[in-house]
């Protein structure tokens, strides 16, 4: 081969870490392949990238190496391989073999070994040498002629260092860095170092004596009473751990550079091996996969008029085309219109001059079967043009159907399904700086494709909604929601713009004033926003207690500043400097960002197909996240007004419609009656967990009966709790066990449905929405617990969610059969906003409460509370 280049990757290094760093998957025949995804996915871009002559994975032999010899306890700390990760090694050798890449294990010997001996016989002879791992452990090998990649975040974010690098990013030379592991351990192979003796502090001596020999000829001379005795009494340790962490370069491999020329692969072996783990997503970026996938031709018409015999009396698959995710104000691409009569490329500009087609669109009666019905529907309306007649969203029923995927687009739906259809968004437009439009005939096919993809999923999804009993759900709660949504984003919402540019001039003033407290408590100015300079300014210049380290320096996140705040009046300055600024960043500036300047008015989009709980969360501006703890945060709400004069803003919110949710589940009866009796929950849990009279519960003891509350309904745990109220986690725990003593019925559902996801693979809402829990039998604790916690927690919240959709729905269908005058605005949370007349306060209360309160049946009464206001601020 013409090219020398070198690559040698640490296998083991890199399947543990895309292990970790990706979601557990499974193909259809329950092998797990997270990990093989993502160190396959890292090939392919190296392969991409570098077209190396030569090639080789190396992996560990076992668990035994030479080094056992001079350390019994080396790698002793690790835990055992998760079975997860385990059954995933033959895998990817499986994959290296139809990738035609070589690789190699040799006992005794660990791959750091083996890819140091063949990088320094590469560097001998000159050839350039890309070495690439998940730690650190390898930058020793690098030279003029060798490059360590190490991988950053996920599995593809690689850091390259060269000699030069090396001392730029890690404050030491290249000749120093195994002085500097020798120094320093590492706990992740039991390796001892010294103690007390961190990074930044192994840095420091290594800049002062260059070597590790030459440190202990001047211990004598190191200051620091502490880490002089550390040094001193540890100095064994030292240099057992110098060897430790060196890479033996001349280990006794059988193999040699012209072993590993690489050739390349034969793309149907690894399309098929695709196939059987279901990396259809990495399909495109096989050399040949265009013609290896059996897409089938199709042939279709680019129409210039459109016509009604183009439609069928059965479904029509109807797909616009808009790149931008922003279908308030991106541009719609193109149409297609697939049916059995045939299939259609319909241009925007064809399409929208067409009072046919306007016609068409209108008609509810000619059945239409759309890709996310909402997203179409607003896109059409600021066009002028009204949607109706859609008889199934495939987006939304994709959702339905499989809660957990994070991609519901066409292309994923359908590969998910086995369907090769049509190709990726990002395959045919490119992504990022170099997305682009590609030629009309081209963009015409992937709109078409995208509506046969759809023809043939319709009937798929539409039987597994039955199957699962979801079409309740389905046609009479998340579709009629899809229009209710879509009218709210169209309408949109006004704002006050020079409210909130005061609200700016304010909070930026009050941000002067309080850096200026921050450098006067200080004794100095400093960048605030730097987590370097503050730890300085913290830990060293004003000494407070260090709670925690990262690679980088001290740690100076909100849960250690918030330990910190009884130590200096500084620490409450930051705090609240940083609340105010992300106030100021994130939500004054960022609304501003988001008004549409024809409307004075901000049109967020509502996510219907994200949460797995089947909760709304809303996107520029998300509104959910306004932070109204806060009186700052609160007041920003002053910004959103009524659109016309005579009205005002009401917002009506359920009172504690999770516990509630959470009485009618669990059937606890002492819960149930304290909601029939009208009781303050908190109060009575109050009593209950601290065993005092109602006249005894003060606000302390009612907030901490609060946080269990509502814990629970989150699955909350000992730790979690303590963590909350700033509380001992045994004094937590108690508790959690004395609530659940005095609410059996809880405690009886919680183990119930734990047992019941175990043995269905998921859980369900009280309207039949699931969610899948792979992880419930894992092996793994933190992941079986996490699942756990999720099965005990998704029904109720997701039974919310449930409730406040269906109010929605029947608020608007009586809403639509009134004479009042309103509107209904937004959905945040449990909370609902309208815009109504002043002259119709009344009547509007009365029917939102109504409507609210009864939209379920309950074991308990669901109740409603609604205020009113000049602003939303107002109506609360």
């Amino acid at each position: 081969m013409s090219n020398q280049e070198i690559i040698l990757i640490d296998g083991n290094s890199v399947l543990y870490r895309a292990f970790f760093a990706l979601p557990l998957l499974s193909n259809e025949s329950g092998v797990h392949t997270n990990a093989v995804f993502g160190f396959t996915n890292m090939l392919l871009k190296i392969l991409e990238e570098k077209d190396p002559g030569h090639i080789l994975v190396a992996f560990d032999a076992g668990k035994t190496t030479f080094r056992h010899e001079t350390y019994k306890e080396y790698k002793g700390g690790r835990q055992k391989t998760p079975p997860e990760l385990s059954e995933q090694f033959p895998v990817m050798r499986e994959m290296l073999d139809a990738l035609g890449i070589k690789h190699y294990e040799l006992p005794q010997y660990e791959a750091d070994d083996i890819i140091g001996t063949i990088s320094k016989q590469a560097d001998q002879k000159g050839i350039q040498t890309f070495i690439y791992s998940g730690d650190k452990d390898l930058l020793q090998l690098a030279s003029d002629h060798v490059t360590v990649g190490v991988t950053r975040k996920g599995i593809t974010d690689i850091d390259e260092y060269t000699p030069d690098g090396i001392k730029e990013k890690m404050g030491v030379t290249l000749n120093q860095i195994i002085d500097l592991k020798a120094l320093m351990g590492d706990k992740s192979d039991n390796i001892p170092g010294v103690p007390g003796v961190g990074e930044k502090t192994a840095v420091k001596l290594l800049n002062q004596y260059e070597t590790l020999e030459n440190l202990y000829e001047h211990v004598d001379d190191v200051s620091g009473k502490k880490l002089k005795e550390n040094l001193t009494n540890h100095k064994d340790d030292a240099f057992m751990s110098k060897d430790l962490v060196t890479i033996n370069r001349e280990s006794p491999i059988e193999i040699a550079i012209d072993d590993l020329n690489y050739e390349g692969y034969q793309s149907r072996d690894v399309i098929e091996l695709f196939k059987t783990y279901g990396f259809k997503s990495l399909m495109g970026r096989i050399e040949g996969a265009e013609e290896e996938v059996e897409r089938e031709e199709i042939t279709f018409d680019q129409v210039d008029h459109f016509s009604q015999d183009m439609v069928s009396s059965e479904e029509n698959f109807l797909m616009m085309e808009m790149l931008e995710d922003n279908y308030h104000h991106g541009d719609i691409l193109g149409f297609s219109l697939v049916n059995d009569n045939g299939y259609y490329f319909i241009p925007t500009d064809v399409a929208l001059e067409s009072e046919a087609f306007q016609k068409w669109l209108e008609d509810e009666e000619s059945p239409k079967v759309v890709a996310d019905l909402k997203r179409v529907k607003v896109a059409l309306n600021w066009r002028g043009l009204s949607l109706k007649g859609v008889t199934f969203d495939l987006i939304l029923a994709s959702y339905i159907v499989n809660p957990s995927n994070s991609n519901h687009d066409i292309a994923s739906i359908a590969n998910g399904y086995g369907l090769v259809e049509v190709s990726y968004d990002e395959e045919v437009y490119g992504k990022g700086a170099k997305q682009k439009v590609p030629e009309q005939n081209d963009l015409a096919e992937h709109i078409v494709r995208k509506g046969v993809a759809a023809k043939k999923l319709y009937s798929t999804l539409k039987d597994e909604l039955s199957q699962n009993e979801q079409d309740d759900l389905y046609y009479n709660l998340e579709m009629p929601l899809s229009h209710i949504l879509a009218e709210m984003e169209y309408v949109g919402v006004s704002v006050d713009v020079e409210r909130i540019k005061e609200m700016q001039q304010d909070l930026g003033e009050r941000l002067e004033k309080i850096e200026e407290d921050i450098y006067e408590l200080a004794g100095q100015s400093f960048n605030i926003n730097s987590p370097k300079q503050l730890g300085k300014v913290l830990f060293e210049d004003l000494e407070l207690p260090v709670i925690k380290k990262t690679k980088t320096g001290y740690s100076t996140s909100a849960d250690v500043l918030e330990k910190l705040q009884h130590e200096h009046k500084i620490v409450d300055q930051i705090l609240l400097y940083r609340q105010l600024g992300k106030l100021q960043s994130t939500y004054i500036e960022g609304l501003l960002k988001v008004v549409h300047e024809d409307t004075n008015k901000i049109h967020t989009r509502f996510n219907q197909v994200l949460t797995q709980t089947g909760r709304l969360s809303s996107t520029d501006p998300n509104l959910q996240n306004i932070p109204i703890r806060l009186e700052e945060g609160r007041k920003i709400r002053q910004a959103f007004i009524p659109s016309k004069d005579d009205y005002v803003i009401m917002a009506a919110d359920y009172s504690q419609i999770e516990l509630r949710v959470l009485a009618h589940i669990a059937n606890d009866e002492k819960l149930i009656s304290a909601f029939n009796e009208g009781k303050d929950i908190h109060t009575q849990t109050a009593m209950d967990v601290f065993n005092v009279s109602e006249d005894e519960v003060d606000d302390l003891k009612r907030r901490h009966a609060k946080a269990v509350n509502f814990g629970i309904v989150y699955g909350i745990s000992d730790y979690g709790l303590s963590q909350s109220l700033g509380i001992a986690r045994k004094e937590a725990g108690q508790f959690i066990e004395k609530y659940f003593e005095s609410y059996p019925g809880v405690k009886q559902y919680m183990d119930d449905i734990v047992q019941q996801a175990k043995r269905d693979g998921y859980v369900e809402t009280i309207m039949k929405r699931r969610r899948y829990l792979p992880d419930i039998t894992s092996r793994n604790f933190n992941k079986r617990s996490f699942a756990e916690r999720t099965a005990m927690n998704t029904p109720i919240q997701g039974s919310a969610a449930d409730v406040i959709k269906k109010a929605m729905i029947d608020v608007m269908d009586q809403l639509n059969q009134s004479n009042i005058n309103a509107t209904m605005l937004l959905q945040v949370h449990d909370e609902l906003i309208f815009e109504v007349a002043k002259d119709d306060i009344d009547s509007l209360n009365k029917l939102v409460k109504e409507a609210m309160e009864n939209t379920v049946e309950l074991n308990v009464p669901l109740l409603v509370e609604a205020e009113y206001g000049d602003t939303w601020y107002d109506a609360k």
